[in-house]
């Protein structure tokens, strides 16, 4: 797979994160506690996406690292409120074991991107 191929992919499957961020979001207590981390987790699970997509539109290697490093943040973040609503267990653990599992993952490339620019 070349770069473009897999930029359209990671745009895509960041995307569809966002979404089952939403979606997930819209599951989590009305409590104020939970709408405190209902706003938190949409933030970051969409910006993810958001940002990627900034990435591939970058006018320089330094705009480039720069976007990507707010991608991995975004994740990084990301996964520490779904961890968050895990030990919360405001959620069936079926139900975001998935999302847990894809987060891991989108981190771990953007890990991985950042790591390569640094070289």
């Amino acid at each position: 797979m070349d770069n473009k191929q897999f930029s359209k992919q990671l745009e895509k499957r960041t995307k569809n994160f966002a979404i089952n961020i939403v979606k997930l979001s819209g599951t989590l207590p009305s409590s104020s506690e939970g709408k405190v981390i209902k706003n938190q987790i949409t933030k970051s699970g969409t910006s993810i996406g958001a940002n990627y997509r900034e990435v591939n539109r970058s006018r320089s290697r330094a705009d480039f690292k720069n976007k990507i490093k707010i991608c991995e943040s975004e994740a990084s973040e990301t996964a520490y409120w779904l961890e968050i609503i895990e030990e919360l267990n405001w959620v069936e653990p079926l139900k975001i074991e998935s999302i847990i599992k894809e987060a891991s993952e989108i981190l771990a490339i953007f890990t991985s991107i950042g790591k390569k620019l640094n070289l």
